[in-house]
């Protein structure tokens, strides 16, 4: 493959998957320049992940399965990195559009966020409509173990949003 058709390629799925890639980002990340970090580490595996597509699957699936995994990674090094110093005033690569804020949304977004990874992985390919058994090839786990973690995870916000209600 040449560097022209796989630059056409990308441009397609950043394109039409813009909003796989925010929804990760907002899962993983949350600051402005952490989101800016991960959306570019996301977009670079993307990037060299390409040739290695096959078209055994959907460009969906593959693109979650390489966001996710990059995400993960991400997480990792930068627990291990240290803290340094603010960039608030430095102009954000990552735009994401205007959206009128939604408290239920952000609270969504909380819990997920407290979530382990795997468990926020399946989280967020369940909102995004996909079947257990393609949550559990895109993850790597058995579908009843993504029946589980839905489960679980259903329970867990089930939990938290009476908690909400109580206090």
């Amino acid at each position: 493959m040449d560097e022209i058709e796989q630059k056409r390629i990308f441009d397609n799925w950043l394109s039409e998957h813009k909003g796989i890639l925010f929804k990760i980002v907002r899962a993983y990340s949350f600051t402005p320049n952490d989101q800016d970090d991960l959306f570019q580490e996301i977009s670079l595996q993307l990037w060299k992940s390409i040739p290695d597509f096959r078209g055994e699957s959907k460009a969906s699936t593959w693109i979650y399965r390489v966001a996710l995994y990059s995400a993960y990674v991400w997480v990792r090094s930068e627990k291990k990195r240290p803290e340094t110093q603010s960039l608030a005033n430095v102009e954000r690569t990552l735009v994401m559009k205007e959206r009128v804020e939604d408290g239920r949304l952000n609270w969504l977004y909380e819990q997920i966020a407290q979530l382990d990874p795997l468990d926020r992985s399946v989280c967020l390919l369940l909102l995004e409509g996909f079947k257990y058994r393609e949550i559990a090839e895109i993850l790597g786990i058995s579908e009843s173990n993504v029946g589980v973690k839905i489960h679980r995870i259903k329970q867990h916000l089930t939990w938290k949003s009476r908690e909400l209600i109580l206090t």
